[in-house]
């Protein structure tokens, strides 16, 4: 049998996914509130707590919602065998990238673009310093968990709890990770042999 979608459950939905999409993050009640027209927070709360009962949000345990189905293009293999990949938000302090806290959404990747016995994760890209490698503001990217690279890769770092993505280049005694854009304002970071790498880019996800 179905689920049936109250208008405004599949209106709640719709900016559910936009605010992935534009914010990486969830809405918070009163964000949905703002955007369903709610003269109240209850109302919004009950919405979550409606889709949370029909499958499309699953409850943390810190009392946050998790999206658990989000549309990609059908050119990313929607209707083919596919393989939940979560969306990780905003990085919080002294919390691992990889953490539970920081899982926003699970969206459906294409099992053929999933090498077996990886694990793997998704950004959404901010900005423009990685452009002139194909990483336009607002894309997803799809990253092969691990912990080393070669020269040249383009890796996931986390530098003062935030996550960025330059290109990896090591000089036997430092790291450097080098923006690659159009926008000169983006300089080069240079870090010690002690940094860590978060994950290595496998694809990206144009919408």
């Amino acid at each position: 049998m179905l689920t049936k979608f109250s208008d405004k459950e599949i209106l709640a939905i719709k900016v559910i996914r936009e605010f992935l999409h534009d914010y990486g993050v969830m809405p918070s009640v009163r964000e949905l509130m703002h955007e369903l027209g709610y003269k109240s927070p209850r109302s919004a709360a009950l919405t979550f707590k409606a889709l949370e009962e029909k499958g499309i949000l699953r409850k943390r345990g810190n009392g946050s919602y998790q999206l658990i189905e989000f549309e990609i293009p059908e050119s990313f293999g929607t209707r083919e065998q596919t393989v939940n990949i979560p969306l990780l938000g905003r990085v919080a302090c002294g919390i691992p990238i990889f953490a539970q806290e920081n899982i926003e959404a699970e969206i459906p990747i294409s099992s053929k673009m999933i090498k077996n016995g990886q694990q793997y994760f998704i950004l959404k890209a901010i900005g423009n310093s990685m452009d002139k490698k194909g990483i336009e503001d607002g894309d997803l990217v799809l990253i092969r968990q691990q912990q080393f690279a070669e020269n040249g890769d383009l890796v996931v770092a986390l530098i003062n709890d935030e996550a960025t993505i330059k290109e990896y280049s090591n000089k036997g005694n430092v790291v450097v990770l080098k923006p690659r854009s159009t926008n000169e304002k983006h300089q080069p970071i240079i870090l010690t042999t002690d940094f860590r790498i978060q994950g290595v880019v496998e694809e990206i996800i144009k919408f």
